[in-house]
């Protein structure tokens, strides 16, 4: 079984009332929840149909931002990690999640501080955890996180977030064992040298945050030229509804954690 796509399980928190106070990066809009609520399960229904088992948190008004369940933790084979958010507004989320994964993982970490990670800065492939640095994850924290995993025997190598991007998997996924999505501006950091990769087609760079979840590719629906290109290399596209998660700089990997339990 392939360790970095292949999962019996994923959890995913329902999308608030209080969304409409979501961080974001640039105002494009205020999220209407009904259409969110709409999208997120469609999301839901996508993964369930690979044979999943999802767990279905309920929505916590206190956190606008913590349907985007990804950046609270990690989660590997070996055990699971609670992130410490770099958003000040966010810090919390981490402790909602302790009650959730404790069940689920012999190995439930927990970075510290003082340095700060995100989960959507962090890509797991194969051979490999790749985290960027970022204005939600530092130096400092990718150090913790490495601390953590290493006698777990991953491996960890720091990389570098494109100026401006909210978070590194903002501008990549997973496709398989050997492949990535990238956009050619990240890709020109050198950070997957060794990689096969894909580029979104020109103009559509937006959707290069998809996962790869068992046999599907589920990426955000508007991208007609990018999901051909993936379904021409052989991959099975199923598009989801993003477009008021993207107005909290929200997307496919954000949106849940994806795991198989190792009790």
């Amino acid at each position: 079984m392939t360790k970095s796509f292949s999962f019996t399980h994923a959890i995913t928190r329902k999308p608030s009332v209080s969304i409409i106070d979501g961080l974001r990066a640039v105002d494009i809009g205020i999220p209407d929840l009904a259409t969110f609520q709409s999208h997120h399960a469609d999301y839901i229904a996508a993964l369930k149909s690979t044979g999943a088992t999802v767990i279905e948190l309920d929505a916590d008004e206190a956190f606008p931002d913590s349907c985007f369940i990804e950046d609270a933790a990690l989660c590997l084979p070996r055990g699971a990690i609670l992130m410490r958010p770099g958003a000040p507004s966010r810090l919390g989320e981490a402790a909602l999640m302790r009650e959730h994964l404790a069940p689920l993982s012999d190995n439930l970490a927990e970075i510290t501080g003082p340095g700060f990670i995100e989960g959507g800065d962090i890509l797991t492939t194969e051979t490999e955890i790749l985290i960027g640095t970022s204005a939600r994850t530092d130096p400092a924290g990718v150090a913790e996180l490495r601390s953590i995993t290493e006698p777990w025997g991953y491996t960890v190598r720091e990389v570098q977030t494109p100026p401006d991007v909210l978070h590194f998997k903002t501008d990549c996924s997973l496709l398989d064992a050997t492949t990535i999505l990238t956009t050619k501006r990240l890709a020109r950091s050198g950070c997957f040298d060794g990689y096969d990769l894909i580029y979104p087609a020109d103009g559509e760079e937006a959707c290069a945050n998809a996962i790869r979840f068992n046999d599907l590719v589920i990426m955000p629906d508007g991208f007609p030229k990018t999901a051909q290109i993936l379904r021409d290399a052989g991959y099975n596209v199923h598009p989801v509804g993003n477009s008021e998660a993207a107005k909290l700089d929200g997307g496919m990997s954000c949106l849940s954690l994806r795991f198989s339990p190792n009790t």
